[in-house]
């Protein structure tokens, strides 16, 4: 019997805690197939982010091409896609049925303070890509660039998630990991209804690449036919415990990767 198979359309992260790098291993950890599709060659390390070069949108397209014409993708991730040209490219894709289960994480800026998007395509994503997606997943920082709300704490996580249901998207899920305090809550708005998926923060500094994780395991979880609710429960509790295998670990001078195999969740466990 095949496995599912997942795509996930990102960056590349040299120093492997982030991007196509951390999707393609939570895919496997999930027991999913997965494919890519590259937007992006960065220079990075745990520290800082020396260099980016993006590829070209016709690129992008082609590789999209030889992906989706051969394999039978059942889910979709998307994360760095850095320009407007790219967002629309995809938006294109998704618009003629090709992307199937998209989860957008609109990447925008590192957790050094890299600025990863052009300052046109925040509205590419809000008017071209978000309406086709069956999740987004933006975190408080990125919530607040994209609605120009504040977003301060689980209230202002709500409003920012309504607002953003406004765009289309099916399901919002706000991640709450940059707030401050003990807890690490999500906030998840579905068919108008908000719930909170609430967890102990793991205090670590091995932390690179977690909303990158979370958006490749709800695609993950989506490719094996998991209700949209579930696949997102799960991945929170993976990224929880991929945070706390890492914990020990002393990879690289700034932000350290997670454990994606240390507490793998196969599909159908």
């Amino acid at each position: 019997m095949n496995p599912p198979v997942a795509l996930t359309v990102a960056g590349s992260d040299s120093g492997g805690g982030a991007g196509i790098q951390a999707d393609l291993k939570t895919f496997a950890a999930q027991g999913v197939f997965g494919t890519s599709v590259i937007t992006a060659v960065t220079a990075q390390n745990s520290a800082d982010v020396l260099g980016v070069e993006r590829l070209d949108p016709s690129f992008v397209d082609l590789q999209l091409e030889a992906v989706l014409s051969d394999l039978p993708v059942a889910a979709v991730k998307t994360g760095m896609l850095g320009s407007a040209a790219t967002v629309t490219a995809l938006s294109e894709w998704a618009a003629a049925g090709r992307l199937p289960n998209l989860v957008v994480d609109p990447v925008m800026v590192t957790s050094t303070g890299r600025r990863l998007l052009d300052d046109d395509a925040a509205d590419a994503y809000l008017r071209l890509l978000f309406p086709h997606a069956a999740v987004i997943t933006p975190n408080t920082r990125e919530a607040s660039l994209l609605t120009g709300m504040p977003v301060d704490d689980l209230s202002d996580m709500e409003r920012v998630a309504t607002e953003l249901a406004r765009t289309g998207a099916a399901v919002v899920v706000v991640k709450g990991g940059h707030l401050g305090g003990g807890r690490a809550p999500d906030v998840v708005l579905a068919e108008g209804r908000i719930a909170v998926l609430d967890a102990d923060r793991v205090v670590t500094g091995n932390d690179h690449g977690t909303g990158c994780t979370l958006s490749a395991a709800i695609a993950a979880r989506l490719a094996a036919g998991d209700e949209t609710s579930s696949a997102i429960g799960a991945a929170k509790r993976y990224v929880t415990e991929a945070l706390r295998g890492a914990a020990g670990w002393h990879l690289g001078t700034g932000h350290g990767p997670l454990d994606h195999f240390g507490w793998a969740a196969p599909v159908g466990g």
